[in-house]
């Protein structure tokens, strides 16, 4: 068979099969090089879930009469000229492939008009032929019309799905564009009617997090905003009781531009690990910025994807960032006490500042303060033992000692966080015990209202992060084996623990390779002798192959102490007397991830008087 060149059409419309996938991909390309093209509002006409027109117009700068034909060649962009203009493109277009392979599948129209031109100009294409450039009237901007969708191309076309499901692709695509740029005001229509606006405004605002993901999830949202070594991760990442059935509230962006990314998908789940119900996937919209050199955009043909010159350094970032901003979700701590509490922090309290950018003011102590003598509970807990202290313990007003106003020192410096009502009440953000409900939860009275907590979840994580801490201070150690054991591998793996000899070491394993594809294991994490050190090597060695790094032996480790601490946890219809309960409260205020016990369960719940008095119709 003889080699020939194809003719340009089909080149095109092979094209197309890449950057074309079904309407949402053209609404897509179109609205991504209006913004290039600076447009500050960009309206979206659609009828029949795109397929039988997309109209796109912006008030962008528009192109000149004489680049109509320019610009719908393949391979013709004004937004790059040379190699190095590639390997640090900050347009989201660059490749030139968009509108020769959109015209190929249509009917197209293009026009536009320059701020400085006396009228605009408008060029037609039918399935790739190319017609002529004309004058036409049009306001400064440009205008693209794409009619009948792959009509020329009725096997593409049948694979297209219902309107509403190809209305949906759209929507969602917008919805990620919205979050991205909150400096743009999107209207969209669908047959002839208004369906959507996005207003402009600013991207902390609230109001576009509020427009696009819904309230709850405004409200339940942490502002993360962290740089170091080049890079800066901001954004919104949900409380973990904010989680989700599917990964359908995950927006990633790369220099403004929407990824996926498996690297940094992974770091993510592993920074929510500790505190994420089994099954559940969380929720964020996370901006990752860095030198444009530093990443690579030109892997995908839609542009979905991309390639970091250290993705290792990407992983350990985000993970890090995010395992400490969720460290600070401490419970009766609100996401807007964390992002002003740096703000607020009285002059020498003792503050820490996480990884998210927000200062989350700690408590000097664990509930011991004034003329408290603590003394150990059974449960481990700190409890007042003066009989004077219970009275203390609520007391608001001035003591007998004359010292001013009641507030234990441990609690001083967390009051600066809190909302006024709070902190002009000296009452802690999970307030004080009243009584023990059924041995299983604890019900407290604070500043706003009602606390409830599941008093075996809440002991539950405070004994689970202290053996951590405990663990994290002597590290891992490494057993020998008695006799060493013979792994079968694959040849990846082999070159895998050959080249991370040391990383496997500071694990806990001794690891030599034996042959092309086997491994000798002369010992492994001493702490994890009862494990099978075959299968958690072999994980092992598929994250360092994947990911650069592993936390299964880390992971393995929080397992079994997170059973210890279970079963060393206050059980059920155990008796607390009230200073035990108030300090294990005390204790919860001061320990990380608190708000949810080792297996994602929420430890603690808040019901305000305004709440609780429309169950009663109070003042109605």
């Amino acid at each position: 068979m003889s080699i020939r060149q194809l003719p340009e059409i089909l080149i095109n419309q092979i094209a197309a099969g890449e950057v074309v996938e079904r309407p949402a991909s053209v609404v897509k390309e179109l609205v991504e090089n209006a913004l290039d093209a600076g447009a500050r509002r960009v309206d979206i006409d659609l009828e029949e879930g795109g397929v039988r027109l997309i109209r796109i117009r912006d008030d962008g700068g528009g192109i000149p009469p004489g680049q109509l034909l320019l610009a719908v060649s393949r391979h013709a962009t004004s937004k790059i000229a040379s190699l190095d203009d590639l390997e640090s493109v900050a347009t989201l277009g660059f490749r030139g492939e968009a509108l020769p392979s959109i015209a190929s599948v249509s009917r197209f129209t293009l026009a536009s008009r320059r701020p400085e031109d006396d009228h605009g100009s408008a060029l037609q294409v039918e399935g790739g032929r190319i017609g002529e450039v004309t004058p036409r009237a049009h306001a400064p901007g440009t205008t693209v019309e794409v009619r009948e969708l792959f009509y020329n191309v009725p096997a593409r076309r049948k694979f297209l799905r219902a309107e509403r499901t190809e209305l949906g692709h759209i929507e969602e695509w917008l919805r990620s564009l919205a979050l991205a740029r909150p400096d743009v005001e999107l209207r969209v229509s669908h047959n002839g009617k208004p369906s959507r606006r996005y207003k402009p405004g600013d991207l902390y605002s609230d109001t576009r997090l509020g427009e696009t993901l819904g309230e709850d999830f405004a409200t339940q949202a942490l502002r993360v905003d962290h740089s170091g070594a080049g890079l800066r991760l901001h954004g919104w990442i949900a409380q973990p009781h904010y989680s989700r059935a599917s990964a359908d509230q995950q927006y990633l962006y790369v220099n403004g531009r929407s990824v996926r990314d498996r690297s940094v998908a992974h770091a993510v789940k592993m920074a929510y690990a500790d505190v994420l119900y089994h099954g559940r996937q969380p929720a964020y919209v996370l901006f990752l910025e860095l030198d444009p050199t530093r990443v690579d955009v030109n892997v995908h043909p839609a542009k979905h994807e991309v390639r970091f010159r250290d993705s290792r350094l990407i992983h350990d970032f985000v993970y890090r960032t995010l395992k400490e901003a969720l460290a600070e979700t401490r419970a009766g701590m609100d996401p807007a006490v964390m992002a002003a509490t740096e703000a607020h922090a009285p002059a020498g309290a003792d503050s820490g500042h996480g990884a998210g950018g927000y200062a989350l003011v700690r408590p000097a102590g664990s509930g011991a303060g004034g003329d408290w003598r603590p003394q150990q509970s059974p449960l481990g807990l700190q409890v007042a033992e003066a009989p004077s202290a219970y009275a203390a313990l609520y007391s608001t007003g001035t003591p007998p000692s004359g010292e001013g106003t009641f507030a234990p020192p441990a609690f001083r410096n967390a009051m600066s966080g809190l909302p006024a009502t709070a902190a002009d009440s000296g009452v802690p953000p999970l307030g004080y015990a009243i009584a023990q409900l059924h041995g299983i939860y604890i019900l407290a009275e604070n500043a706003e209202g009602l606390i409830v907590v599941d008093m075996h979840a809440a002991h539950e994580r405070i004994g689970y992060e202290r053996l951590k801490t405990a663990h994290d201070g002597i590290g891992l150690h490494a057993q020998p084996l008695l006799v060493p054991i013979t792994l079968a591998v694959g040849e990846r793996d082999a070159d895998t623990a050959e080249r991370e000899a040391e990383t496997l070491a500071a694990l806990g394993f001794e690891v030599t390779r034996s042959g092309p594809g086997s491994l000798h294991v002369r010992s492994i994490p001493a702490l994890l002798a009862n494990a099978e050190p075959e299968g958690l090597l072999r994980d092992v060695l598929t994250d360092l192959r994947e990911h650069g790094q592993s936390r299964r032996i880390a992971s393995a480790r929080d397992e079994l102490l997170s059973t210890m601490a279970c079963h060393g946890a206050v059980r059920a219809n155990r008796r607390l007397t009230v200073p035990e309960m108030n300090a294990l409260l005390r204790d919860m205020e001061v320990t990380e991830r608190s708000g949810q016990c080792n297996h994602g369960r929420p430890t603690w719940a808040r019901f305000s008087l305004a709440e609780i008095d429309r169950w009663f119709l109070r003042g109605r």
